[in-house]
Protein backbone atom coordinates (compact mmCIF):
# COMPACT_ATOMS: atom_id res chain seq x y z
CA UNK A 1 0.00 0.00 0.00
CA UNK A 2 1.24 3.55 -0.35
CA UNK A 3 2.82 5.34 2.14
CA UNK A 4 1.33 8.48 2.90
CA UNK A 5 3.17 9.67 6.40
CA UNK A 6 2.45 12.41 8.61
CA UNK A 7 4.35 15.20 10.35
CA UNK A 8 5.01 12.88 13.09
CA UNK A 9 6.44 9.87 10.94
CA UNK A 10 9.90 10.63 9.47
CA UNK A 11 11.00 7.17 9.18
CA UNK A 12 10.88 5.27 5.96
CA UNK A 13 10.09 1.65 4.76
CA UNK A 14 13.52 0.73 4.22
CA UNK A 15 14.16 2.46 8.52
CA UNK A 16 11.36 1.23 9.99
CA UNK A 17 10.61 -2.43 9.39
CA UNK A 18 13.92 -3.98 8.44
CA UNK A 19 13.42 -7.15 5.95
CA UNK A 20 16.48 -9.13 5.27
CA UNK A 21 17.91 -12.53 4.18
CA UNK A 22 16.68 -14.95 6.61
CA UNK A 23 15.15 -18.50 6.75
CA UNK A 24 11.77 -16.56 7.13
CA UNK A 25 11.30 -16.17 3.51
CA UNK A 26 12.39 -20.52 2.57
CA UNK A 27 9.58 -20.69 5.06
CA UNK A 28 6.87 -18.84 3.55
CA UNK A 29 7.95 -20.08 0.23
CA UNK A 30 7.69 -23.29 1.54
CA UNK A 31 4.03 -23.09 2.69
CA UNK A 32 3.42 -21.50 -0.52
CA UNK A 33 4.15 -24.53 -2.66
CA UNK A 34 2.17 -27.04 -0.16
CA UNK A 35 -0.32 -24.82 -0.96
CA UNK A 36 -0.39 -24.66 -4.73
CA UNK A 37 0.08 -28.20 -5.08
CA UNK A 38 -2.09 -28.84 -2.90
CA UNK A 39 -4.93 -26.43 -3.54
CA UNK A 40 -4.36 -27.40 -7.23
CA UNK A 41 -4.96 -31.04 -7.13
CA UNK A 42 -7.90 -31.18 -4.76
CA UNK A 43 -9.83 -28.23 -6.50
CA UNK A 44 -9.46 -29.89 -10.04
CA UNK A 45 -10.11 -33.06 -8.15
CA UNK A 46 -13.24 -32.32 -6.58
CA UNK A 47 -14.50 -29.86 -9.87
CA UNK A 48 -15.99 -32.60 -11.76
CA UNK A 49 -18.11 -33.44 -8.98
CA UNK A 50 -19.16 -30.09 -8.37
CA UNK A 51 -20.15 -29.89 -11.80
CA UNK A 52 -22.60 -32.54 -11.67
CA UNK A 53 -23.97 -31.20 -8.86
CA UNK A 54 -24.62 -28.48 -10.78
CA UNK A 55 -25.97 -29.92 -13.48
CA UNK A 56 -28.74 -31.04 -11.86
CA UNK A 57 -29.26 -27.69 -10.43
CA UNK A 58 -28.03 -28.28 -6.63
CA UNK A 59 -28.12 -25.09 -5.35
CA UNK A 60 -25.04 -25.94 -2.54
CA UNK A 61 -23.08 -27.08 -5.45
CA UNK A 62 -23.29 -23.59 -6.80
CA UNK A 63 -22.00 -22.26 -3.74
CA UNK A 64 -19.22 -24.62 -3.83
CA UNK A 65 -18.75 -23.96 -8.01
CA UNK A 66 -18.26 -20.40 -7.32
CA UNK A 67 -15.74 -20.94 -4.38
CA UNK A 68 -13.35 -23.43 -6.17
CA UNK A 69 -13.44 -20.88 -9.31
CA UNK A 70 -11.81 -18.46 -6.70
CA UNK A 71 -9.67 -20.47 -5.55
CA UNK A 72 -8.37 -21.79 -8.72
CA UNK A 73 -8.01 -17.97 -9.67
CA UNK A 74 -5.73 -17.61 -6.59
CA UNK A 75 -3.60 -20.56 -6.97
CA UNK A 76 -2.61 -19.49 -10.69
CA UNK A 77 -1.19 -16.34 -9.33
CA UNK A 78 0.25 -18.20 -6.27
CA UNK A 79 4.00 -18.53 -8.28
CA UNK A 80 4.60 -14.95 -8.22
CA UNK A 81 4.29 -15.00 -4.46
CA UNK A 82 6.41 -18.20 -4.16
CA UNK A 83 9.03 -16.11 -6.34
CA UNK A 84 8.67 -13.16 -4.55
CA UNK A 85 9.64 -14.90 -1.46
CA UNK A 86 12.43 -17.18 -3.40
CA UNK A 87 14.01 -13.57 -3.52
CA UNK A 88 14.19 -12.70 -0.18
CA UNK A 89 10.75 -10.79 -0.29
CA UNK A 90 12.37 -8.96 -3.46
CA UNK A 91 9.63 -8.12 -5.97
CA UNK A 92 11.51 -8.43 -9.12
CA UNK A 93 8.21 -8.40 -11.52
CA UNK A 94 7.04 -4.83 -11.71
CA UNK A 95 3.77 -2.92 -10.21
CA UNK A 96 1.19 -4.71 -12.59
CA UNK A 97 1.87 -8.16 -11.55
CA UNK A 98 2.22 -7.11 -7.81
CA UNK A 99 -1.16 -5.46 -8.15
CA UNK A 100 -2.65 -8.76 -9.81
CA UNK A 101 -1.17 -11.15 -7.19
CA UNK A 102 -2.66 -8.49 -4.48
CA UNK A 103 -5.89 -7.89 -5.96
CA UNK A 104 -6.49 -11.78 -6.52
CA UNK A 105 -5.09 -12.99 -2.94
CA UNK A 106 -7.62 -10.51 -1.07
CA UNK A 107 -10.43 -10.42 -3.09
CA UNK A 108 -10.17 -14.59 -2.49
CA UNK A 109 -9.87 -14.28 1.06
CA UNK A 110 -13.49 -12.40 1.33
CA UNK A 111 -15.34 -13.96 -1.20
CA UNK A 112 -14.02 -17.51 0.60
CA UNK A 113 -15.45 -15.80 3.45
CA UNK A 114 -18.69 -15.10 2.25
CA UNK A 115 -19.63 -17.78 0.15
CA UNK A 116 -18.89 -19.96 3.38
CA UNK A 117 -21.58 -17.80 5.03
CA UNK A 118 -23.87 -18.15 2.22
CA UNK A 119 -23.34 -22.20 2.59
CA UNK A 120 -23.81 -21.59 6.48
CA UNK A 121 -27.01 -19.64 5.99
CA UNK A 122 -28.39 -22.24 3.35
CA UNK A 123 -27.44 -25.45 5.59
CA UNK A 124 -29.06 -23.38 8.89
CA UNK A 125 -32.20 -23.02 6.54
CA UNK A 126 -33.14 -26.25 4.75
CA UNK A 127 -32.53 -28.36 8.24
CA UNK A 128 -34.54 -26.00 10.65
CA UNK A 129 -37.25 -24.63 7.98
CA UNK A 130 -37.13 -27.18 5.18
CA UNK A 131 -40.70 -26.67 4.01
CA UNK A 132 -41.18 -23.15 4.40
CA UNK A 133 -37.66 -22.61 2.59
CA UNK A 134 -38.31 -24.79 -0.52
CA UNK A 135 -39.89 -22.58 -2.03
CA UNK A 136 -37.40 -19.91 -1.99
CA UNK A 137 -34.53 -22.04 -2.47
CA UNK A 138 -33.88 -22.05 -5.91
CA UNK A 139 -30.31 -22.28 -8.17
CA UNK A 140 -31.47 -19.03 -9.53
CA UNK A 141 -31.02 -17.48 -5.70
CA UNK A 142 -28.16 -19.35 -5.95
CA UNK A 143 -26.45 -18.08 -8.88
CA UNK A 144 -27.65 -14.28 -7.82
CA UNK A 145 -26.03 -14.25 -4.25
CA UNK A 146 -22.82 -15.58 -5.77
CA UNK A 147 -22.97 -13.05 -7.96
CA UNK A 148 -23.76 -10.11 -5.53
CA UNK A 149 -20.63 -11.63 -3.31
CA UNK A 150 -18.24 -11.70 -5.90
CA UNK A 151 -19.16 -7.97 -7.62
CA UNK A 152 -19.14 -6.25 -4.48
CA UNK A 153 -15.79 -8.25 -2.96
CA UNK A 154 -14.09 -7.12 -6.26
CA UNK A 155 -15.45 -3.76 -6.73
CA UNK A 156 -13.68 -2.96 -2.87
CA UNK A 157 -10.55 -3.92 -4.15
CA UNK A 158 -10.50 -2.32 -7.47
CA UNK A 159 -11.15 0.85 -5.64
CA UNK A 160 -8.39 -0.19 -3.60
CA UNK A 161 -6.03 -0.57 -6.68
CA UNK A 162 -7.17 2.66 -8.66
CA UNK A 163 -6.21 4.81 -5.55
CA UNK A 164 -3.55 2.77 -4.67
CA UNK A 165 -0.36 3.42 -7.07
CA UNK A 166 1.84 0.88 -5.47
CA UNK A 167 4.94 2.71 -5.17
CA UNK A 168 6.11 0.25 -2.54
CA UNK A 169 6.66 -2.22 -5.56
CA UNK A 170 9.87 0.32 -6.39
CA UNK A 171 12.23 1.32 -4.41
CA UNK A 172 15.01 2.62 -6.98
CA UNK A 173 17.10 4.44 -3.90
CA UNK A 174 17.77 1.05 -1.91
CA UNK A 175 16.67 -1.27 -4.65
CA UNK A 176 14.45 -3.47 -2.47
CA UNK A 177 11.42 -3.62 -4.09
CA UNK A 178 8.43 -4.68 -2.11
CA UNK A 179 5.24 -5.72 -2.84
CA UNK A 180 2.38 -4.99 -0.05
CA UNK A 181 4.75 -4.47 2.94
CA UNK A 182 4.95 -1.06 3.28
CA UNK A 183 6.01 0.81 6.88
CA UNK A 184 5.00 2.53 8.00
CA UNK A 185 1.10 2.07 7.40
CA UNK A 186 -1.00 4.95 6.21
CA UNK A 187 -3.99 6.70 7.76
CA UNK A 188 -6.05 5.86 4.95
CA UNK A 189 -4.72 2.13 4.70
CA UNK A 190 -5.21 1.61 8.90
CA UNK A 191 -8.63 2.79 8.50
CA UNK A 192 -9.36 0.39 5.31
CA UNK A 193 -7.67 -2.42 7.76
CA UNK A 194 -10.45 -1.67 10.46
CA UNK A 195 -13.11 -2.25 8.44
CA UNK A 196 -12.16 -5.53 6.71
CA UNK A 197 -11.06 -6.56 10.29
CA UNK A 198 -15.17 -5.64 11.28
CA UNK A 199 -16.87 -6.26 7.88
CA UNK A 200 -14.74 -8.86 6.44
CA UNK A 201 -14.24 -11.18 9.13
CA UNK A 202 -15.98 -10.48 12.27
CA UNK A 203 -19.42 -10.07 10.60
CA UNK A 204 -19.41 -13.05 8.92
CA UNK A 205 -17.62 -15.16 11.77
CA UNK A 206 -20.75 -14.13 13.78
CA UNK A 207 -23.28 -15.63 11.15
CA UNK A 208 -21.29 -18.56 10.94
CA UNK A 209 -21.35 -19.14 14.66
CA UNK A 210 -24.91 -18.75 14.95
CA UNK A 211 -26.06 -20.78 11.68
CA UNK A 212 -23.75 -23.83 13.20
CA UNK A 213 -25.02 -23.11 16.88
CA UNK A 214 -28.92 -23.52 14.96
CA UNK A 215 -27.70 -26.56 13.03
CA UNK A 216 -26.05 -28.07 15.93
CA UNK A 217 -29.41 -27.55 18.49
CA UNK A 218 -31.83 -28.93 15.54
CA UNK A 219 -29.97 -32.15 15.25
CA UNK A 220 -29.94 -32.67 19.04
CA UNK A 221 -33.52 -32.79 19.22
CA UNK A 222 -33.73 -35.10 16.13
CA UNK A 223 -35.15 -38.37 17.15
CA UNK A 224 -34.46 -39.67 13.89
CA UNK A 225 -30.99 -39.47 13.66
CA UNK A 226 -28.77 -41.51 14.76
CA UNK A 227 -25.91 -41.20 17.25
CA UNK A 228 -23.54 -41.91 14.55
CA UNK A 229 -25.01 -39.17 12.45
CA UNK A 230 -25.33 -36.80 14.72
CA UNK A 231 -21.31 -37.08 16.27
CA UNK A 232 -20.56 -36.84 11.97
CA UNK A 233 -22.85 -33.48 11.82
CA UNK A 234 -21.22 -32.26 15.18
CA UNK A 235 -17.94 -32.84 13.68
CA UNK A 236 -18.96 -30.82 10.25
CA UNK A 237 -20.36 -28.07 12.04
CA UNK A 238 -17.01 -27.63 14.56
CA UNK A 239 -14.95 -28.28 11.20
CA UNK A 240 -16.03 -25.79 9.46
CA UNK A 241 -15.94 -23.01 12.58
CA UNK A 242 -12.36 -24.67 13.38
CA UNK A 243 -11.15 -24.39 10.12
CA UNK A 244 -12.69 -20.74 9.53
CA UNK A 245 -10.84 -19.71 12.59
CA UNK A 246 -7.66 -21.34 11.82
CA UNK A 247 -7.15 -19.74 8.36
CA UNK A 248 -8.99 -16.31 8.92
CA UNK A 249 -8.82 -15.48 12.63
CA UNK A 250 -4.76 -14.88 13.31
CA UNK A 251 -4.27 -12.90 10.23
CA UNK A 252 -7.35 -10.04 11.22
CA UNK A 253 -6.25 -10.28 14.86
CA UNK A 254 -2.56 -9.34 14.03
CA UNK A 255 -4.11 -7.02 11.11
CA UNK A 256 -6.54 -5.62 13.84
CA UNK A 257 -3.32 -5.18 16.25
CA UNK A 258 -1.02 -3.24 13.52
CA UNK A 259 -4.07 -0.73 12.82
CA UNK A 260 -4.66 0.23 16.36
CA UNK A 261 -0.35 0.23 16.94
CA UNK A 262 -0.76 2.65 13.73
CA UNK A 263 -3.47 4.70 15.43
CA UNK A 264 -1.77 5.10 19.06
CA UNK A 265 1.70 6.21 17.40
CA UNK A 266 0.09 9.04 15.75
CA UNK A 267 -1.51 10.17 19.04
CA UNK A 268 1.22 10.07 21.32
CA UNK A 269 4.03 10.78 19.05
CA UNK A 270 6.07 7.14 19.21
CA UNK A 271 6.79 6.74 16.02
CA UNK A 272 10.08 4.82 16.87
CA UNK A 273 7.84 2.21 19.21
CA UNK A 274 5.40 2.01 16.70
CA UNK A 275 8.17 0.81 14.25
CA UNK A 276 9.74 -1.44 16.79
CA UNK A 277 6.35 -2.92 17.06
CA UNK A 278 5.79 -3.54 13.53
CA UNK A 279 9.16 -5.16 12.69
CA UNK A 280 8.20 -7.54 16.06
CA UNK A 281 4.84 -8.18 14.16
CA UNK A 282 6.42 -8.63 10.51
CA UNK A 283 7.26 -12.63 10.72
CA UNK A 284 3.68 -13.34 12.48
CA UNK A 285 2.06 -11.21 10.18
CA UNK A 286 3.82 -13.19 6.96
CA UNK A 287 3.18 -16.76 9.10
CA UNK A 288 -0.70 -15.69 8.82
CA UNK A 289 -1.52 -14.14 5.80
CA UNK A 290 0.71 -17.20 4.56
CA UNK A 291 -1.76 -19.35 6.57
CA UNK A 292 -4.85 -17.92 5.16
CA UNK A 293 -3.87 -19.04 1.68
CA UNK A 294 -4.83 -23.08 3.00
CA UNK A 295 -8.13 -22.30 2.26
CA UNK A 296 -8.10 -22.61 -1.29
CA UNK A 297 -6.63 -26.35 0.18
CA UNK A 298 -9.22 -26.98 3.01
CA UNK A 299 -12.27 -25.98 1.00
CA UNK A 300 -12.50 -28.70 -1.37
CA UNK A 301 -11.92 -31.10 1.17
CA UNK A 302 -14.14 -29.82 3.98
CA UNK A 303 -17.20 -29.54 1.69
CA UNK A 304 -17.00 -33.13 -0.42
CA UNK A 305 -18.23 -34.09 3.56
CA UNK A 306 -20.27 -31.25 3.29
CA UNK A 307 -22.03 -32.70 0.02
CA UNK A 308 -23.51 -36.13 1.99
CA UNK A 309 -26.78 -36.03 1.87
CA UNK A 310 -27.43 -39.10 3.97
CA UNK A 311 -26.90 -37.02 7.03
CA UNK A 312 -29.26 -34.44 6.08
CA UNK A 313 -32.31 -37.26 5.68
CA UNK A 314 -33.26 -37.73 8.82
CA UNK A 315 -33.07 -34.15 10.11
CA UNK A 316 -35.88 -33.39 7.07
CA UNK A 317 -37.56 -36.45 7.56
CA UNK A 318 -38.14 -35.20 11.92
CA UNK A 319 -38.78 -31.65 10.08
CA UNK A 320 -41.46 -32.77 7.74
CA UNK A 321 -43.70 -34.87 9.94
CA UNK A 322 -43.21 -32.63 13.03
CA UNK A 323 -44.95 -29.56 10.62
CA UNK A 324 -47.38 -31.52 8.63
CA UNK A 325 -48.13 -34.03 11.41
CA UNK A 326 -47.96 -36.99 8.97
CA UNK A 327 -47.11 -40.73 9.31
CA UNK A 328 -44.48 -43.11 7.54
CA UNK A 329 -41.64 -40.44 7.18
CA UNK A 330 -39.16 -42.89 7.40
CA UNK A 331 -40.61 -44.84 5.16
CA UNK A 332 -40.80 -42.22 2.49
CA UNK A 333 -38.02 -40.49 2.86
CA UNK A 334 -35.49 -41.47 -0.05
CA UNK A 335 -38.63 -40.96 -2.46
CA UNK A 336 -39.09 -36.93 -1.21
CA UNK A 337 -35.76 -36.46 -1.29
CA UNK A 338 -35.40 -37.37 -5.04
CA UNK A 339 -38.61 -35.55 -5.98
CA UNK A 340 -37.01 -32.30 -4.30
CA UNK A 341 -33.24 -32.72 -5.28
CA UNK A 342 -33.15 -28.95 -5.18
CA UNK A 343 -33.78 -28.91 -1.73
CA UNK A 344 -30.22 -30.89 -0.43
Amino acid sequence: MNVNVTPTATTTNSTCVLIGKSGISDFLMSVYILAFVFGLIFNVLTLGPIYQQVKRQNVLGIFLLSLSISDLLFIFTMPLWINYYLHDHNWKLGVTSCSVAGFFYYSNMYISIYLLCCISVDRCLVVSYPLHFKTHRTSRCAWVQCAIVCIVVTVMHVLVLIFDEQQDAHDNKHKNDRCYETYPMSAPVALYNLLRVGIGFLLPLLVLAVSYWRVLATVGQSPGLSAQAKRKVRLLSFGVIGIFSVCFAPYHVILLARSLAFYNSTDTLSQGSYCQFEQLMHFPFSCTLALSSLNCVVDPVLYVLVCNRGQEKGILCWRRQRQTKTEGCVLTANNRIKSNSNLI
